[in-house]
């Protein structure tokens, strides 16, 4: 009876020891996942307007049987960037032969699009007054920054290595 006692009081003793050891491995654990929480935030890099596209240069890509609308890329304009923003030129003509064209990024993390600047007739760009962050959202007409993220520069959601990559994608994805 005195043993059991013993061995009784002797766990009470050491419950407490072995509960503030495992808190304290938790807690150090707890720091551990913190640092990858504070990690830094993203920062952009200062995009540069490339030369204005020429014809032969431009990549089609299919869109949608919805549109007449004919789209493309400037392949001599995408470029990876260290920040993860894949940019480039995008023109769409329409079926009367008029011509849009934009100089944007779609960055895959935040699976967001950005318009940087529009092409004038001449051949020279324009800042777009507003060049904010926008969602990439599904939609039935005019998807085309739908289709250029899942299809050619963050296929599964994953950015491109590198341009020759975007190059390759969109040559083997009209074929």
């Amino acid at each position: 009876m005195m043993k059991a006692k013993f061995v009784a009081a002797l766990i009470v003793m050491i419950f407490p020891l072995t509960v503030c050891a495992e808190f304290k491995q938790f807690t150090q654990w707890g720091k551990f996942d913190g640092d990858f929480d504070n990690e830094k935030p993203w920062v952009e890099i200062e995009a540069q307007l490339p030369p204005y596209p020429k014809d032969e240069n431009l990549l089609p890509f299919f869109v949608s049987a919805a549109t007449d609308n004919q789209f493309f890329v400037d392949s001599a304009s995408i470029s990876v960037g260290g920040d993860g923003v894949v940019r480039y030129t995008l023109i769409v003509k329409s079926s009367a032969g008029a011509a849009n064209v934009s100089f944007e990024g779609i960055r895959c993390a935040s699976h967001e699009r950005r318009l940087y600047a529009f092409g004038r007739k001449e051949g020279s760009w324009s800042r777009a007054r507003s060049a904010n962050w926008e969602p990439i959202s599904y939609k039935d007409r005019n998807r085309q920054h739908h289709v250029l993220y899942d299809d050619f520069f963050c296929p599964n959601g994953i950015i491109v290595k590198d341009t020759p990559e975007a190059v390759d994608l969109l040559k083997r994805g009209f074929q």
